[in-house]
């Protein structure tokens, strides 16, 4: 097994195996007093696994209720989420006792929203069954929902008590959603790791999924440990994000997060090399890893409809906003550059 400790404002470890999932209740009762868990899934990994994960908090003792929501971001809202915080309620969930979050992204980010709100603040642990949440949104603490202004605008901090990861749901996915989380993977070795960058480029991640997951975990370890809250350098972590986000929004959430994120990183890039910030050539590589793992790079929204949903980026401060910007493949930087510039950014980087 492969397990990665993280030592933020709550100590807790990502224990990474196949064939986890049936067991999950013993490594959760090794961690949490619980009498009651509420498990929040969405109505897609419901119906795949939801009896396994019942029936091994069941065997370990636990009283057990599930909270299931429609799938898809559109789901992660204020509706959804007063659903899931009354469903608590009624069911009589008390400080002392736990929510499991079954799920991709949107099922962890609601599910952690709740938890950290519901009395204050309950134990959560993640379970993620998607690629993309198991090598990031389920490590690190952040929680949100979406509200009608923008994306992640209504939120907390809060790290679950444990994240276990089991590759095998990742062959339930479809091939779309299992590049999202490539794209966040491709994202990471940018900002950190030529070599882990070279790595992807011969070695498909399917063929080494655990090690890929630990890598991802670790390089987010190591920058959530120095930047929990997001005040600094933890801003690396969204290289590709302010763009992605943007066109996200502009179509209304048909395009899937890690497809959006890898036409932002490539935007980002292009941007900086013509802008002479990145090395000759940043272009082009990332450009041949996308198309490798199969990202559309063209979006047609105009570069004004890009520029006024990127405004919504909760990473603005005031007439301000942050870019993360490589200069070589496995190294990027921190930019504050006015609003107004950023549509120039867009434009260097279709």
């Amino acid at each position: 097994m492969n397990k990665v400790h993280i030592n933020a404002s709550k100590s807790y470890d990502i224990l990474i195996e196949k064939g986890l999932l049936p067991h999950c209740g013993s490594y959760i009762k090794t961690i949490c007093k619980a009498q009651s868990i509420c498990l929040v899934t969405d109505d897609t990994v419901d119906a795949l696994y939801a009896d396994t994960v019942i029936h091994s908090l069941q065997i370990e003792g636990f009283h057990t209720v599930k909270f299931v929501f429609a799938h898809g971001e559109e789901s992660k809202n204020s509706a959804t989420y007063l659903n899931l915080i009354d469903y608590l309620a009624q069911n009589h969930i008390t400080r002392t006792d736990a929510i499991v979050a079954l799920g991709g992204g949107v099922v962890g980010d609601l599910a952690g929203f709740a938890a950290a709100t519901f009395l204050r603040g309950i134990s959560f642990i993640q379970i993620p069954t998607t690629l993309l949440a198991c090598v990031d949104s389920s490590v690190g603490g952040k929680t949100a929902i979406d509200i009608q202004a923008g994306k992640n605008l209504l939120g907390a901090f809060y790290q679950p008590s444990l994240v276990l990861c089991d590759p095998l749901t990742l062959r339930t996915l479809t091939d779309e959603i299992y590049r999202d989380g490539c794209a966040e993977i491709i994202k990471y070795a940018m900002i950190t790791d030529a070599h882990f960058f070279e790595q992807l480029k011969q070695q498909p991640v399917k063929e080494w999924e655990e090690e890929v997951i630990k890598r991802c975990v670790e390089i987010k370890r190591d920058v959530v440990m120095q930047d929990e809250f997001d005040r600094g350098l933890r801003a690396l972590l969204n290289f590709g994000h302010t763009i992605g986000h943007a066109i996200e929004a502009c179509s209304q959430f048909q395009i899937s997060h890690g497809h959006a994120v890898a036409i932002g990183m490539h935007i980002i890039t292009k941007a900086a090399e013509n802008f002479g910030i990145a090395e000759k050539g940043c272009t082009e590589a990332l450009e041949k890893i996308l198309t490798a793992y199969h990202f559309p790079l063209a979006v047609t929204y105009s570069d004004e409809a890009l520029f006024k949903a990127a405004l919504q980026d909760k990473k603005r401060e005031g007439d301000s906003i942050t870019l993360i910007i490589p200069t070589q493949i496995g190294t990027c930087r921190m930019q504050p550059l006015p609003t107004e510039n950023l549509l120039d950014w867009i434009k260097q980087g279709r």
